[in-house]
């Protein structure tokens, strides 16, 4: 296996492991690289906490674009209809960056979100250190490329949105097999950024909170 397709966790050199990662004589006191099916449930665990400020921004920028933009007095079918333009322009980029900053926060504080504290899955750079915000743009990205791509076949085959929403669906679980077949347990999107999601062992995992008390 090259050295350099596998995260420095395992050298016994302190400045190339994180503080709460240095090795012991047990290997079952070691990290492991994360099991996709493990941080696909971690994955559905945030979905519901990231569906709900989806929801919340939506609300908000919705009744902001009806109070600008919409006439009063038109029918109700008329009010409940927003410009094009902000929809694609207003909306769709305010779900993005709601998205990119919620896995920025907690990437960038403490390695892990609040789905991933609950399996002890921390994301991170091979030597151990957590990520910039350059590398969680770029993370986020490459994790989008398959199920944009699977969603634009999708609808040349379709034309539909419900094909549009399964394509990419699928192209998202293609990135995780991609993880389970791969030797190293790397997802696409671990390789394009050169990242890793790790299980960490119980005597090391220090937590969530613990991660954002120390900044």
């Amino acid at each position: 296996m090259p050295a350099s397709k596998t995260p420095n966790l395992n050298k016994t050199s302190a400045s190339n492991n994180p503080p709460s990662a240095q090795p012991t004589n047990n290997p079952d006191e070691q990290p492991i690289m994360a099991k996709p099916g493990t941080r696909l449930v971690a994955m559905l665990y945030d979905g519901m906490l990231i569906l709900a400020l989806l929801f919340f921004v939506s609300m908000l920028l919705i009744v902001l674009g009806t109070k600008l933009f919409l006439p009063v007095g038109t029918t109700a079918q008329q009010s409940q209809l927003l410009p094009a333009w902000y929809q694609n322009l207003v909306l769709t980029p305010a779900f993005i960056l709601t998205l990119m900053g919620f896995y920025g926060v907690f990437w960038r504080r403490a390695g892990q979100t609040l789905g991933m504290q609950t399996w002890r899955l921390k994301t991170m750079n091979r030597d151990g250190s957590l990520l910039s915000w350059g590398q969680v743009v770029k993370r986020i990205l490459a994790a989008c490329i398959l199920p944009v791509i699977c969603g634009f076949i999708g609808y040349a085959l379709h034309g539909n949105r419900g094909a549009v929403l399964f394509s990419m669906f699928i192209g998202l679980l293609f990135n995780y097999w991609f993880a389970w077949v791969n030797k190293q347990g790397l997802a696409m999107h671990d390789m394009l950024s050169n990242t890793v999601t790790m299980k960490m062992p119980k005597i090391i995992h220090e937590g969530l909170f613990s991660g954002f008390r120390k900044k």
